[in-house]
Protein backbone atom coordinates (compact mmCIF):
# COMPACT_ATOMS: atom_id res chain seq x y z
CA UNK A 1 0.00 0.00 0.00
CA UNK A 2 0.95 3.60 -1.47
CA UNK A 3 2.23 5.71 1.88
CA UNK A 4 0.04 8.83 2.33
CA UNK A 5 1.05 11.75 0.69
CA UNK A 6 -1.60 14.59 1.86
CA UNK A 7 -4.70 14.08 3.65
CA UNK A 8 -7.56 17.25 4.12
CA UNK A 9 -10.39 16.27 6.10
CA UNK A 10 -11.92 19.67 4.89
CA UNK A 11 -12.00 18.28 1.04
CA UNK A 12 -12.07 14.40 2.26
CA UNK A 13 -8.64 14.12 0.27
CA UNK A 14 -6.17 11.04 1.38
CA UNK A 15 -3.85 11.31 -1.85
CA UNK A 16 -0.86 8.60 -1.47
CA UNK A 17 2.20 9.38 -3.33
CA UNK A 18 1.22 6.73 -5.87
CA UNK A 19 -1.84 9.22 -6.94
CA UNK A 20 0.71 12.06 -6.80
CA UNK A 21 2.89 10.62 -9.41
CA UNK A 22 0.12 9.42 -11.59
CA UNK A 23 -1.08 13.04 -11.61
CA UNK A 24 1.70 14.24 -12.57
CA UNK A 25 2.69 11.82 -15.21
CA UNK A 26 -0.99 12.84 -16.70
CA UNK A 27 -0.94 16.26 -16.57
CA UNK A 28 -1.09 17.62 -19.57
CA UNK A 29 -1.67 21.46 -19.02
CA UNK A 30 -0.26 24.10 -16.83
CA UNK A 31 -1.06 28.02 -15.67
CA UNK A 32 1.83 30.44 -14.55
CA UNK A 33 -0.89 31.73 -12.37
CA UNK A 34 -1.84 29.35 -9.54
CA UNK A 35 -5.28 29.82 -7.54
CA UNK A 36 -7.21 27.02 -6.29
CA UNK A 37 -9.67 26.21 -3.21
CA UNK A 38 -7.80 22.71 -3.02
CA UNK A 39 -4.30 22.45 -0.94
CA UNK A 40 -3.69 19.45 -2.99
CA UNK A 41 -4.07 21.47 -6.78
CA UNK A 42 -1.58 24.55 -5.24
CA UNK A 43 0.74 21.38 -3.70
CA UNK A 44 0.93 19.48 -7.25
CA UNK A 45 1.69 22.92 -9.78
CA UNK A 46 4.42 23.85 -7.24
CA UNK A 47 5.90 20.26 -8.05
CA UNK A 48 5.33 20.30 -11.82
CA UNK A 49 6.95 24.20 -12.02
CA UNK A 50 9.70 22.47 -10.12
CA UNK A 51 10.32 19.58 -12.60
CA UNK A 52 9.33 21.40 -15.49
CA UNK A 53 11.82 24.91 -14.96
CA UNK A 54 8.74 27.05 -15.10
CA UNK A 55 7.62 30.12 -13.56
CA UNK A 56 4.68 29.62 -11.16
CA UNK A 57 2.91 32.74 -9.05
CA UNK A 58 1.06 31.56 -6.36
CA UNK A 59 -2.05 33.47 -5.75
CA UNK A 60 -4.11 33.50 -2.38
CA UNK A 61 -7.87 31.95 -3.35
CA UNK A 62 -9.53 34.80 -1.44
CA UNK A 63 -7.55 37.73 -3.34
CA UNK A 64 -10.11 40.10 -4.91
CA UNK A 65 -10.29 40.57 -8.28
CA UNK A 66 -9.52 44.32 -7.46
CA UNK A 67 -5.98 43.13 -5.25
CA UNK A 68 -5.51 40.64 -8.60
CA UNK A 69 -5.36 44.20 -10.76
CA UNK A 70 -3.11 45.56 -8.46
CA UNK A 71 -0.96 42.90 -7.77
CA UNK A 72 0.22 41.46 -11.20
CA UNK A 73 -1.83 44.12 -13.40
CA UNK A 74 -4.88 44.54 -15.91
CA UNK A 75 -4.03 43.04 -18.71
CA UNK A 76 -3.39 39.67 -17.15
CA UNK A 77 -5.50 36.41 -17.42
CA UNK A 78 -4.67 34.23 -14.74
CA UNK A 79 -7.15 31.50 -16.14
CA UNK A 80 -4.68 31.03 -19.47
CA UNK A 81 -4.46 27.80 -19.33
CA UNK A 82 -1.34 26.14 -21.61
CA UNK A 83 -1.18 22.99 -23.19
CA UNK A 84 1.88 20.77 -22.36
CA UNK A 85 3.02 17.70 -23.24
CA UNK A 86 2.55 14.96 -20.36
CA UNK A 87 6.13 14.23 -18.93
CA UNK A 88 4.94 10.67 -18.61
CA UNK A 89 5.85 8.10 -15.82
CA UNK A 90 8.11 9.68 -13.27
CA UNK A 91 8.97 8.00 -9.60
CA UNK A 92 10.48 10.07 -6.80
CA UNK A 93 13.71 9.84 -7.22
CA UNK A 94 13.28 11.21 -10.63
CA UNK A 95 11.67 14.28 -9.36
CA UNK A 96 14.17 14.72 -6.61
CA UNK A 97 16.39 14.91 -9.46
CA UNK A 98 14.68 17.16 -11.44
CA UNK A 99 14.25 20.07 -8.46
CA UNK A 100 18.35 19.80 -7.84
CA UNK A 101 18.59 20.77 -11.43
CA UNK A 102 16.15 23.66 -11.62
CA UNK A 103 16.47 24.54 -8.20
CA UNK A 104 18.59 27.30 -8.59
CA UNK A 105 16.77 28.93 -12.31
CA UNK A 106 13.02 27.93 -11.07
CA UNK A 107 11.12 31.12 -10.38
CA UNK A 108 8.28 31.02 -7.69
CA UNK A 109 6.72 34.07 -6.87
CA UNK A 110 4.29 34.97 -4.07
CA UNK A 111 2.68 37.12 -2.03
CA UNK A 112 3.18 39.09 1.15
CA UNK A 113 0.48 38.43 4.09
CA UNK A 114 -0.71 41.96 3.69
CA UNK A 115 -0.83 42.10 7.25
CA UNK A 116 -0.56 45.59 7.67
CA UNK A 117 -1.19 46.68 4.46
CA UNK A 118 -1.64 45.66 0.12
CA UNK A 119 0.72 42.54 -0.48
CA UNK A 120 4.05 42.64 -2.27
CA UNK A 121 5.11 40.40 -4.64
CA UNK A 122 8.36 38.75 -4.00
CA UNK A 123 10.44 35.88 -6.17
CA UNK A 124 12.35 33.21 -5.46
CA UNK A 125 14.28 30.50 -6.42
CA UNK A 126 13.61 26.94 -4.83
CA UNK A 127 17.36 27.42 -3.35
CA UNK A 128 16.43 30.60 -1.57
CA UNK A 129 12.89 29.02 -0.50
CA UNK A 130 14.65 25.85 0.81
CA UNK A 131 17.41 27.59 2.97
CA UNK A 132 16.81 25.58 6.00
CA UNK A 133 15.22 22.31 4.48
CA UNK A 134 17.48 18.82 5.23
CA UNK A 135 16.87 16.18 3.85
CA UNK A 136 18.19 12.77 5.96
CA UNK A 137 17.41 9.64 5.89
CA UNK A 138 16.25 9.95 9.84
CA UNK A 139 13.55 12.26 8.72
CA UNK A 140 11.93 9.99 6.45
CA UNK A 141 9.53 8.78 8.66
CA UNK A 142 8.43 11.99 10.02
CA UNK A 143 4.78 13.21 9.72
CA UNK A 144 3.83 17.05 9.16
CA UNK A 145 0.52 18.76 10.34
CA UNK A 146 0.63 21.91 8.01
CA UNK A 147 -0.87 24.63 9.54
CA UNK A 148 0.05 27.73 7.07
CA UNK A 149 -1.60 28.48 4.13
CA UNK A 150 0.24 26.85 1.40
CA UNK A 151 0.90 29.60 -1.10
CA UNK A 152 2.90 31.81 1.63
CA UNK A 153 6.72 31.40 2.49
CA UNK A 154 6.49 29.25 5.89
CA UNK A 155 3.56 27.11 4.01
CA UNK A 156 6.02 26.41 1.23
CA UNK A 157 9.02 25.53 3.48
CA UNK A 158 7.22 23.41 5.67
CA UNK A 159 5.96 21.43 1.98
CA UNK A 160 9.77 21.27 0.73
CA UNK A 161 10.72 19.59 3.87
CA UNK A 162 8.02 17.05 3.74
CA UNK A 163 8.53 16.71 0.02
CA UNK A 164 11.97 16.37 -0.05
CA UNK A 165 11.73 13.57 2.33
CA UNK A 166 8.50 11.99 1.30
CA UNK A 167 6.90 12.43 4.26
CA UNK A 168 2.78 12.23 5.26
CA UNK A 169 1.17 15.85 5.09
CA UNK A 170 -2.06 16.31 7.21
CA UNK A 171 -4.16 19.56 7.03
CA UNK A 172 -4.52 21.54 10.13
CA UNK A 173 -4.58 24.91 8.63
CA UNK A 174 -8.58 26.30 8.79
CA UNK A 175 -9.44 23.30 10.95
CA UNK A 176 -11.69 22.81 14.02
CA UNK A 177 -9.60 22.80 17.29
CA UNK A 178 -11.50 19.31 18.28
CA UNK A 179 -10.69 18.57 14.63
CA UNK A 180 -7.22 19.21 14.93
CA UNK A 181 -6.19 17.25 17.81
CA UNK A 182 -7.97 14.60 16.88
CA UNK A 183 -6.04 14.23 13.60
CA UNK A 184 -2.91 14.77 15.72
CA UNK A 185 -3.57 11.70 17.41
CA UNK A 186 -4.60 9.48 14.52
CA UNK A 187 -2.05 9.99 12.15
CA UNK A 188 0.62 10.19 15.27
CA UNK A 189 1.91 13.27 13.85
CA UNK A 190 5.37 14.35 14.82
CA UNK A 191 5.62 17.64 13.24
CA UNK A 192 4.15 20.61 13.39
CA UNK A 193 5.24 24.49 12.24
CA UNK A 194 2.85 27.20 12.70
CA UNK A 195 1.82 30.50 14.37
CA UNK A 196 1.84 31.13 17.81
CA UNK A 197 -1.83 32.18 17.14
CA UNK A 198 -2.01 28.77 15.70
CA UNK A 199 -1.36 27.05 19.06
CA UNK A 200 -3.35 29.04 21.02
CA UNK A 201 -6.62 28.07 19.07
CA UNK A 202 -5.38 24.85 20.55
CA UNK A 203 -6.01 25.73 23.83
CA UNK A 204 -7.15 25.48 26.63
CA UNK A 205 -4.35 21.90 26.82
CA UNK A 206 -7.10 19.25 28.00
CA UNK A 207 -5.44 16.53 25.08
CA UNK A 208 -2.58 15.12 25.57
CA UNK A 209 -0.86 14.20 22.22
CA UNK A 210 2.53 12.13 22.81
CA UNK A 211 3.41 11.31 18.90
CA UNK A 212 4.69 15.32 18.78
CA UNK A 213 8.29 15.60 18.52
CA UNK A 214 9.12 19.22 17.43
CA UNK A 215 7.07 22.45 17.19
CA UNK A 216 7.91 25.36 15.59
CA UNK A 217 6.85 28.96 16.20
CA UNK A 218 7.24 31.69 13.74
CA UNK A 219 5.95 34.27 11.49
CA UNK A 220 4.88 36.61 14.91
CA UNK A 221 6.41 37.42 18.04
CA UNK A 222 7.32 34.31 20.08
CA UNK A 223 4.64 33.11 23.01
CA UNK A 224 6.16 31.80 25.58
CA UNK A 225 3.74 31.57 27.75
CA UNK A 226 1.28 30.06 24.78
CA UNK A 227 4.33 27.67 23.75
CA UNK A 228 4.57 26.56 27.47
CA UNK A 229 0.39 26.02 27.92
CA UNK A 230 1.00 23.97 24.66
CA UNK A 231 3.65 21.69 25.79
CA UNK A 232 1.32 20.20 28.14
CA UNK A 233 -0.71 19.09 25.60
CA UNK A 234 2.67 17.86 23.78
CA UNK A 235 4.77 16.66 26.87
CA UNK A 236 7.59 15.00 24.27
CA UNK A 237 7.93 17.80 21.96
CA UNK A 238 11.18 19.73 21.62
CA UNK A 239 9.97 23.92 20.57
CA UNK A 240 11.99 26.17 18.32
CA UNK A 241 11.56 29.72 17.25
CA UNK A 242 12.43 30.98 13.48
CA UNK A 243 12.62 34.13 12.38
CA UNK A 244 11.81 34.23 8.61
CA UNK A 245 9.76 36.41 5.84
CA UNK A 246 8.70 36.64 2.65
CA UNK A 247 11.00 38.52 1.67
CA UNK A 248 13.97 36.80 2.55
CA UNK A 249 12.86 33.14 3.97
CA UNK A 250 14.60 31.74 7.08
CA UNK A 251 17.19 33.78 8.88
CA UNK A 252 17.36 32.95 12.21
CA UNK A 253 16.55 29.79 14.92
CA UNK A 254 16.97 29.50 18.46
CA UNK A 255 15.07 27.48 21.49
CA UNK A 256 13.68 30.35 23.58
CA UNK A 257 13.15 34.14 22.91
CA UNK A 258 16.90 34.99 22.10
CA UNK A 259 19.03 34.84 18.53
CA UNK A 260 22.00 35.45 18.30
CA UNK A 261 23.56 35.87 14.58
CA UNK A 262 25.43 33.23 13.01
CA UNK A 263 29.11 33.66 11.56
CA UNK A 264 28.71 32.65 8.52
CA UNK A 265 26.15 35.49 7.85
CA UNK A 266 26.89 38.08 9.99
CA UNK A 267 28.48 40.23 7.67
CA UNK A 268 24.51 40.40 6.02
CA UNK A 269 23.09 41.61 8.93
CA UNK A 270 22.89 44.52 10.90
CA UNK A 271 21.26 46.77 13.75
CA UNK A 272 20.40 50.40 12.86
CA UNK A 273 18.08 52.26 15.56
CA UNK A 274 17.04 49.01 16.91
CA UNK A 275 15.78 47.78 13.41
CA UNK A 276 16.87 44.63 11.74
CA UNK A 277 18.26 45.34 8.43
CA UNK A 278 19.20 42.59 6.27
CA UNK A 279 21.63 42.63 2.99
CA UNK A 280 19.92 42.96 -0.25
CA UNK A 281 21.52 39.21 -1.17
CA UNK A 282 19.44 37.22 0.87
CA UNK A 283 16.65 38.52 -0.71
CA UNK A 284 14.02 37.84 -3.02
CA UNK A 285 13.72 39.64 -6.28
CA UNK A 286 11.00 42.40 -5.88
CA UNK A 287 10.24 45.73 -7.56
CA UNK A 288 8.47 46.43 -4.65
CA UNK A 289 11.03 46.58 -2.33
CA UNK A 290 12.98 49.63 -1.02
CA UNK A 291 16.76 49.16 0.05
CA UNK A 292 19.11 51.41 1.45
CA UNK A 293 22.45 51.30 0.25
CA UNK A 294 21.95 47.61 -0.55
CA UNK A 295 20.17 47.11 2.70
CA UNK A 296 16.69 46.17 3.31
CA UNK A 297 14.59 47.60 6.37
CA UNK A 298 12.54 44.55 7.61
CA UNK A 299 10.88 46.88 9.89
CA UNK A 300 11.19 44.29 12.52
CA UNK A 301 12.41 46.04 16.05
CA UNK A 302 14.81 43.75 18.22
CA UNK A 303 16.14 44.36 22.31
CA UNK A 304 19.93 43.57 22.84
CA UNK A 305 19.95 41.32 25.10
CA UNK A 306 23.64 41.26 25.45
CA UNK A 307 26.73 42.19 23.50
CA UNK A 308 29.24 39.36 24.18
CA UNK A 309 27.95 36.74 23.32
CA UNK A 310 25.46 38.89 20.86
CA UNK A 311 21.63 38.22 21.73
CA UNK A 312 18.61 40.07 20.90
CA UNK A 313 14.66 39.44 21.01
CA UNK A 314 11.95 40.66 18.81
CA UNK A 315 10.15 43.12 20.04
CA UNK A 316 7.69 44.15 17.74
CA UNK A 317 6.88 45.54 14.00
CA UNK A 318 7.99 49.13 13.69
CA UNK A 319 4.28 49.76 12.08
CA UNK A 320 2.54 48.25 14.65
CA UNK A 321 3.20 50.81 17.21
CA UNK A 322 0.06 52.77 18.67
CA UNK A 323 0.13 56.67 19.09
CA UNK A 324 -2.56 57.64 22.12
CA UNK A 325 -2.09 61.28 24.02
CA UNK A 326 1.08 61.17 22.98
CA UNK A 327 2.90 58.45 24.08
CA UNK A 328 4.05 55.66 22.14
CA UNK A 329 2.42 51.83 22.89
CA UNK A 330 3.51 48.49 21.62
CA UNK A 331 0.59 46.65 21.46
CA UNK A 332 2.52 43.10 21.84
CA UNK A 333 3.64 43.66 25.25
CA UNK A 334 -0.16 44.60 26.33
CA UNK A 335 -0.95 41.18 25.06
CA UNK A 336 1.74 39.86 26.31
CA UNK A 337 0.03 40.82 30.28
CA UNK A 338 -2.83 40.45 29.57
CA UNK A 339 -2.08 36.98 28.21
CA UNK A 340 -0.71 36.04 31.64
CA UNK A 341 -3.64 36.09 33.42
CA UNK A 342 -5.57 32.54 34.42
CA UNK A 343 -8.20 31.53 31.51
CA UNK A 344 -7.19 34.28 29.05
CA UNK A 345 -6.99 32.12 25.08
CA UNK A 346 -5.93 35.06 22.85
CA UNK A 347 -6.07 38.73 23.01
CA UNK A 348 -5.79 41.58 20.43
CA UNK A 349 -4.61 45.00 20.98
CA UNK A 350 -5.64 47.66 18.58
CA UNK A 351 -6.35 51.44 17.70
CA UNK A 352 -9.32 52.77 17.48
CA UNK A 353 -9.53 56.89 16.19
CA UNK A 354 -9.94 59.25 18.50
CA UNK A 355 -10.95 63.32 18.11
CA UNK A 356 -9.13 64.19 21.49
CA UNK A 357 -6.48 61.18 21.85
CA UNK A 358 -5.89 60.76 18.03
CA UNK A 359 -6.37 57.09 18.82
CA UNK A 360 -7.65 55.15 22.44
CA UNK A 361 -6.36 51.47 22.96
CA UNK A 362 -8.80 48.74 22.43
CA UNK A 363 -8.56 44.92 23.14
CA UNK A 364 -10.64 41.65 21.98
CA UNK A 365 -10.07 38.92 24.87
CA UNK A 366 -10.92 35.05 24.56
CA UNK A 367 -11.45 33.79 27.42
CA UNK A 368 -12.18 30.39 29.00
CA UNK A 369 -12.36 31.82 32.28
CA UNK A 370 -16.29 32.92 33.46
CA UNK A 371 -14.61 35.09 36.76
CA UNK A 372 -12.74 37.21 34.59
CA UNK A 373 -14.66 40.25 33.55
CA UNK A 374 -13.88 43.60 32.00
CA UNK A 375 -13.73 45.03 35.87
CA UNK A 376 -11.44 42.16 37.50
CA UNK A 377 -9.42 42.62 34.18
CA UNK A 378 -8.61 46.09 34.57
CA UNK A 379 -7.73 46.32 38.24
CA UNK A 380 -5.42 42.92 37.17
CA UNK A 381 -3.85 45.82 34.64
CA UNK A 382 -3.32 48.23 36.74
CA UNK A 383 -0.52 46.45 38.78
CA UNK A 384 1.18 45.64 35.11
CA UNK A 385 0.80 48.56 33.01
CA UNK A 386 0.97 52.19 32.86
CA UNK A 387 -1.88 53.91 32.87
CA UNK A 388 -2.09 55.08 29.22
CA UNK A 389 -1.58 51.20 27.99
CA UNK A 390 -4.23 50.12 29.75
CA UNK A 391 -7.07 49.66 27.14
CA UNK A 392 -10.13 52.05 27.32
CA UNK A 393 -12.36 49.42 25.60
CA UNK A 394 -12.19 45.55 26.33
CA UNK A 395 -14.34 43.11 24.71
CA UNK A 396 -14.82 39.61 25.37
CA UNK A 397 -15.15 37.78 21.93
CA UNK A 398 -15.79 33.65 21.02
CA UNK A 399 -12.40 34.42 18.61
CA UNK A 400 -10.27 36.68 17.10
CA UNK A 401 -10.11 37.06 13.09
CA UNK A 402 -6.74 36.14 11.51
CA UNK A 403 -4.89 36.59 8.23
CA UNK A 404 -4.84 34.91 5.61
CA UNK A 405 -1.08 33.08 6.88
CA UNK A 406 -2.88 32.66 9.90
CA UNK A 407 -1.75 35.17 12.07
CA UNK A 408 -3.59 38.41 14.22
CA UNK A 409 -5.09 40.32 11.37
CA UNK A 410 -3.71 43.77 12.77
CA UNK A 411 -5.75 46.23 10.93
CA UNK A 412 -8.43 48.59 12.28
Amino acid sequence: MSKTFYYDNIEGKNISYNKLLNDLSNTNSYSTYCRSNSYYSIFKHIILSLITGKEIILLDNDFSQEEIHKLIGYNKNIFDIKSIDPIGQINFNDIIDKIKLNGATCKLTLFTSGTTGMPKKISHNFDSLSRFVKKEESRKNDIWGFAYNPTHMAGLQVFFQALLNQNTIVRLFGVERVTSLNLINEFKITNISATPTFYRLLLPADHICNSVRNLTSGGEKFDFRTLKKVKQMFPKCRVRNVYASTEAGTIFASEGEEFTIKSDISHLIKIIEDELYIHESLIGESESLVTVDGWYPTGDMISVVSENPYLFRFISRKNESINSGGYKINPSEVEDIIRSFDGVIDVYVFAKKNSILGNIICCQVVSSNKFLTEKRLRLLLKDKLQEFKIPRLITFVKSIKTSRTGKLLRKN
